[in-house]
């Protein structure tokens, strides 16, 4: 009766999943085990889909064993009995072993059909070209940024299962997004960064506190005159723990010291209320003058991390066509040799352009027309130059399908282009003892020299 009861094809295929499952959860436990798979979203598949499908075939095994007895006690002469495997007979064995052979090449074919599947889905290409027009400007941004070399999901899948959920959820509705036509222009800096995670995400390549002094940053600008006359100014940045300062930028990020915050908007811009917990315990409240108590009372608070800072490290979009046209004259992608050079593309960079492909043409023509109608003189190979840079700054940085252009996200790091520093620094934020939130310029770091 039993072994009748376990012919029904639902139960049949309950076993047949319950074994698949368990020889695919065992082998990934192994080619894990080995280092073969290292990527986040293995621990999905492991741990979630195989087991689930596990359950499943678990599930059916009963569901078949009842349909097949209640078909038995309708018409007893329903039963249908097993086939019998003789291996005595030569046929059989062969089929057993074919049959097994296939199985392996199978599970062989599986395994390597999901690490694909796996890899390409972690890759900056599927995150970037899948969803082109969304993600372009990331995209772009990211290719161009520090941090070209680390894939999408390194960031923006958190550890855990709650980290897997929180992305795969993100997903669903991305995808919504996008089938519905509404995804929002621009997207909202920050949105897909998995919450309380950034700091640990940051923190498998930075250490908190690795820079141990201070170091010295060049800030080069050119002017709009025929020459593009360089100024730079040079900034001694207080960074480590062994600065030359009392206390250094990168206080914040130390473990020991605890600070959070309110924010009144998504961006994070408008900081009312800021909360620090000192290494020895001391708690200091400073709030903002005319800040309602309810505001502190119930709004959101967040714990500071990287990202509050570095907020664009991953996707940076320049935040002024004049900061972009300095970069690349600094970097000698466009020559300084050219008359009004920075002046002219800085003018190109301002115009509003339907496409890149239109800008790209406008960039050309207008650059050239420039030079012709003013007879000058200029070097036909460095006018050229100058063109494909400014091209190519159009192209990292203005996207007019997703509204993003110069400044689209601002830039948390300074204090020059956007609030930055000055969210918290100054001099306005009260502790009830009239403590504030120092602006002094020289807490962060100090000007060494300013040329010419």
């Amino acid at each position: 009766m039993k072994r009748e009861a376990l012919s029904h094809p639902v139960a049949i295929l309950g076993v047949l999943i319950t074994t698949a499952s368990a020889v695919l959860f065992i082998s990934l436990i192994i080619a894990i085990l080995a280092g073969l798979l290292r990527n986040p979203y293995v621990g999905l598949v492991v741990f979630v889909a195989i087991p689930a499908a596990f359950v499943t075939g678990l599930i059916l095994i009963p569901i078949g064993v009842h349909l097949r007895r209640r078909a038995l006690l309708r018409d007893p002469n329903a039963s249908a009995d097993w086939p019998i495997l003789d291996f005595r007979r030569a046929s059989v064995r062969r089929t057993t072993l074919l049959i097994t052979a296939l199985t392996a090449v199978n599970i062989v074919i599986v395994l390597l059909a999901g690490y694909g599947s796996l890899h390409w889905m972690e890759s900056p290409m599927f995150c970037g070209q899948v969803c082109h027009t969304p993600m372009e400007p990331q995209f772009m941004a990211w290719g161009n940024a520090t941090h070209s070399r680390v894939a999408c999901a390194s960031c923006h899948i958190g550890e855990g299962a709650s980290g897997f959920v929180y992305a795969k959820l993100s997903g669903v509705r991305q995808l919504w997004h996008v089938a519905s036509n509404s995804v929002p222009t621009p997207i909202p800096p920050g949105a897909e960064m998995p919450p309380g995670a950034q700091a640990e995400q940051c923190a498998t390549c930075h250490r908190p506190g690795g820079t141990a002094t201070d170091i010295l940053r060049v800030m080069r600008e050119y002017a709009d005159d025929e020459t593009n006359t360089e100024s730079a100014t040079i900034l001694q940045m207080h960074l480590g723990g062994r600065s030359s300062s009392t206390r250094s930028i990168h206080w914040h990020a130390d473990p020991a010291v605890r600070i959070e915050y309110v924010a009144t908007d998504a961006e994070r811009q408008t900081i009312p209320y800021v909360k620090v917990t000192a290494a020895d315990g001391t708690v200091k409240e400073f709030v903002a003058p005319d800040t309602p108590d309810d505001v502190v009372r119930n709004g959101e608070r967040r714990t500071m991390d990287c990202m509050d800072c570095h907020n664009t490290i991953g996707h940076p979009i320049s935040p002024t066509p004049e900061h972009a046209m300095d970069r690349a004259i600094t970097a000698g992608q466009v020559s300084r040799d050219l008359p009004f050079v920075r002046r002219e593309g800085v003018r190109l960079l301002k115009e509003s352009y339907p496409d890149s492909e239109t800008a790209g043409r406008a960039i050309d023509q207008g650059l050239r027309s420039f030079y012709k109608s003013e007879g000058r003189s200029a070097d036909q190979e460095a006018v050229a130059r100058a063109i494909a840079a400014i091209q190519g700054v159009y192209r990292r940085n203005v996207f007019p399908a997703m509204k993003v252009t110069f400044g689209a996200y601002p830039n948390n790091t300074g204090h020059i282009t956007s609030n930055g520093c000055f969210r918290c620094h100054d001099d306005s934020h009260q502790t009830k003892d009239m403590q504030t939130i120092s602006g002094d310029c020289e807490y962060c770091h100090k000007q060494l020299e300013s040329l010419p």
